[in-house]
């Protein structure tokens, strides 16, 4: 490479016979000082040695000679600037290679090596010559590497040491050397000189492999062509694909120094294939904990089987990540559901089954499960075809007996279902367009800390996330984002699901949900749900709402702290119990509802925010926080927060035990719920027993189970108005429906009291 001849650069500055008024005594840029007419400079128009030269009277402790015309300095080009100096008289100066560096502003490139090696001149009349080389690169032989912020050079030379000494210069000599540097700048080896032939049927792995053993810390060139590798192939060293590469789906291509998915891509020419032959090597190869896909875009026509990418593993435990891409789902007929109506057999006897499957090789595992008795988000997780049996991801509450069921297998762009089982595995900053053709991840059926964070799934079509087995003990989902396919429906009509949860110890933090039919659908206990943002509203006028989050165990050990819950409220039942009726289990309890913003807005008045719905009987409340929340009720008033859906059944409320709603907020409601709740009441006529009502104001229906206090304000008098001094007893669960208080006095009195009664135990 010589740019003066390829590209006609210009490098060499002009003879000094051309006049002194082009050649600076500083650093070269417009302005300075010039050596035209100087009284220490005169040009020699014969000398013996040079022909036309400049001749030179050192007068300064530095003498600079610089050229004040521009010399390109172009990425990867070397040029060796080259001076013949000889002493004529007087002291015996130092010679060197100087130049000024400049940038596009023309300003000066600070803090550069300016100057090349001095020469001193040790003999009057002898020619020295001196060089140096300017490039970009931090190479062996370059004296003044420059790296890319210079564009341009004024070059020249110093003279250095003691005054008083008479020089004479030839003109300067700028050359592009480029060429020397050559075989380290394309420091690669290329597969075709290793017996590589890119023709697509002759098996080149063992010329890769004999390429990449002679590398030796150079990079690989996989020329133009179609290079088919029969075997495994390792690249140990860095691997640039002009051509592409074909292989058996069992066999993979490693790129230890260059993994991740553009090079792929460059190497199989095919996003898709290039990103299952890469998570392929992500789950057999040590060195990579991650796939970083590079900021690139995958467009599918079909799902993509995780399990089948990896093809010599259904199990893995050790973390893996996916980060920073986006998937895009194409319209095709490969994301239509598959769905199947079978009569089945269920027995609470064994819960997790269903027997006599008839036509049950149709059945694709992952199914959702639909029929009477059927609680939300139940999942085939595996079938048995042999035995005509399926295992389900949760039990039916009331399904005895047999009837026909629908299975409705839904496809994603991710299906991980094929594993038996994955731990620890997580997808980061990857956007799942779904564009309501797919839905986005099918999780495996077991495992644990499946992760997702700075995700964004968007418009699924069926459902974000599903779990149809126990793959989401321990998830967590961080920083997503989930947008529905939906908006535009009213609430009611939606049926797509963000997120489903079989298993316990999920962590839910920090995300945004838009108008889905549910966020959550979750089984399972000890889960963190939190900061998050859900809204399912719509533009109907007094609209109905749906869950936003729907618990089906009934002791569920949670928190939902810190959450903005928009037009959507939170259901608590037991559906997901074959036996729901109340024994000897938990019952509903270990939930901390506290710190959240709920608000609705165009709602009829019998709107709850938080709603139980037992499927059992004999169910009641032990051990409930419902604290330091703000309800607020736009555009109209509700009723209350709370409701007890007893579609199914009732809850005994004269079971409650540890129940605190304390410390709400209440705008737009009509009637605030607390308990322990203290109310005041004024008794005009003396009477003996003060009936004292506490009405609506306990939550769920409670009744007044306990008066923990009597606080009299100022005196209590008798009929007369003479001081009463005994005190009184209370009477919890007065009237019809146990909300009254009795307070028994020893005699007829009258006054105010404070009154402070629960409707619960409290231990």
């Amino acid at each position: 490479m010589n740019k003066a001849i390829t590209d006609g650069l210009v490098l060499m500055p002009p003879p000094f016979a051309q006049g002194l008024d082009m050649w600076s005594r500083e650093d070269g840029t417009p302005g300075s000082l010039t050596y035209d007419g100087a009284d220490d400079a005169a040009l020699v128009p014969a000398d013996q040695d040079f022909a036309d030269c400049l001749e030179l009277l050192k007068t300064e402790e530095v003498q600079c000679l610089r050229h004040m015309g521009q010399t390109p300095i172009l990425p990867g080009c070397y040029l060796r600037v080259t001076a013949r100096v000889k002493a004529l008289s007087g002291n015996l100066p130092e010679v060197r290679i100087a130049a000024w560096a400049g940038d596009g502003n023309g300003d000066h490139v600070a803090d550069l090596v300016e100057t090349g090696p001095a020469t001193p001149l040790t003999t009057y009349g002898k020619v020295e010559t001196v060089s140096a080389i300017i490039g970009t690169g931090h190479r062996g032989g370059v004296d003044m590497p420059w790296g890319l912020a210079p564009v341009y050079a004024h070059v020249g030379l110093d003279l250095t040491g003691q005054d008083g000494g008479v020089v004479r210069i030839d003109d300067l000599v700028v050359e592009d050397v480029t060429a020397a540097f050559l075989r380290d700048m394309m420091n690669w080896v290329d597969v075709r000189d290793y017996g590589a032939l890119g023709d697509g049927v002759t098996d080149d792995s063992a010329a890769f492999a004999a390429a990449d053993a002679a590398a030796n810390g150079r990079q690989v060139l996989v020329p133009e062509g179609r290079f088919w590798l029969a075997d495994h192939v390792t690249f140990e060293n860095r691997v640039r694909f002009q051509g592409t590469v074909s292989m058996p789906a069992d066999k993979r291509l490693t790129l230890t120094k260059n993994y991740d998915l553009p090079t792929y891509i460059t190497a199989f020419g095919d996003e898709l294939e290039a990103f299952r032959r890469a998570v392929a090597v992500l789950f057999n190869y040590s060195d990579h904990e991650s796939l970083d896909m590079g900021g690139r875009r995958i467009e599918l026509t079909e799902p993509i089987d995780m399990q089948a990418a990896v093809a010599n593993k259904d199990f893995y435990a050790i973390r893996r990540v996916i980060r920073r891409g986006q998937f895009y789902a194409k319209p095709s007929s490969a994301w239509d559901s598959v769905q199947v109506t079978s009569q089945a057999t269920y027995s609470t006897a064994s819960p997790t089954k269903l027997t006599n499957v008839a036509n049950i090789a149709s059945i694709p595992v992952g199914s959702l499960v639909q029929g009477l008795g059927v609680g939300r988000e139940v999942y085939v997780r595996e079938v048995n075809p042999g035995a005509a049996t399926l295992t389900l991801s949760q039990p039916l509450f009331d399904a005895a007996g047999t009837q026909t069921y629908t299975f409705t297998r839904f496809k994603y762009i991710l299906d991980f279902s094929g594993f038996s089982a994955l731990d620890k595995f997580v997808l980061d900053d990857i956007e799942f367009q779904c564009d309501g053709e797919a839905s986005a991840i099918l999780l495996p059926p077991a495992g644990q800390i499946f992760h997702l964070r700075d995700c964004f799934i968007t418009k699924p079509r069926d459902r974000g996330i599903t779990s149809h087995g126990k793959g989401c003990y321990g998830m967590l989902i961080d920083r997503c984002q989930f947008i529905s396919n939906e908006q535009p429906m009213r609430a009611q009509d939606r049926t797509t699901i963000a997120v489903n949860i079989n298993d316990n110890d999920a962590k839910i933090r920090d995300n945004r949900v838009v108008r889905f039919a549910h966020f959550l659908v979750m089984h399972g206990s000890g889960h963190v749900i939190a900061n998050n943002h859900w809204f399912q509203g719509d533009t109907e006028t007094d609209g109905t709402r749906v869950a936003g989050i729907v618990l089906t165990q009934p002791n569920v050990k949670t928190t939902i702290t810190g959450n903005y819950i928009d037009n959507s409220f939170i259901e608590w039942t037991n559906e997901h119990d074959a036996a729901p009726d109340f024994s000897s289990e938990y019952t509903f309890g270990g939930l901390t509802v506290t710190g959240n913003i709920f608000t609705v807005n165009d709602v009829a008045p019998w709107f709850h925010w938080f709603v139980f719905k037992p499927h059992g009987p004999g169910h009641f409340i032990q051990g409930l926080n419902l604290s330091g929340n703000v309800f607020r009720a736009i555009n109209g008033k509700i009723d209350r927060v709370d409701h007890v859906d007893t579609t199914h059944a009732e809850l005994d409320m004269t079971l409650a035990r540890n129940i605190t709603v304390q410390g709400n907020a209440f705008n737009g409601v009509a009637q605030v719920i607390a308990n322990p709740v203290t109310l005041e009441f004024d008794i005009a006529s003396a009477q003996t027993t003060w009936t004292l009502e506490f009405g609506d104001i306990l939550p769920f229906g409670g009744r007044v189970r306990t008066v923990t206090s009597v606080l009299a304000e100022n005196a209590i008098r008798g009929d007369t108005g003479s001081p009463v001094s005994g005190m009184p007893y209370a009477k919890p669960q007065q009237g019809s429906d146990g909300r009254s208080v009795a307070l028994v006095w020893p005699e007829a009195c009258k006054g105010r009291v404070q009154v402070t009664a629960r409707m619960d135990n409290p231990v």
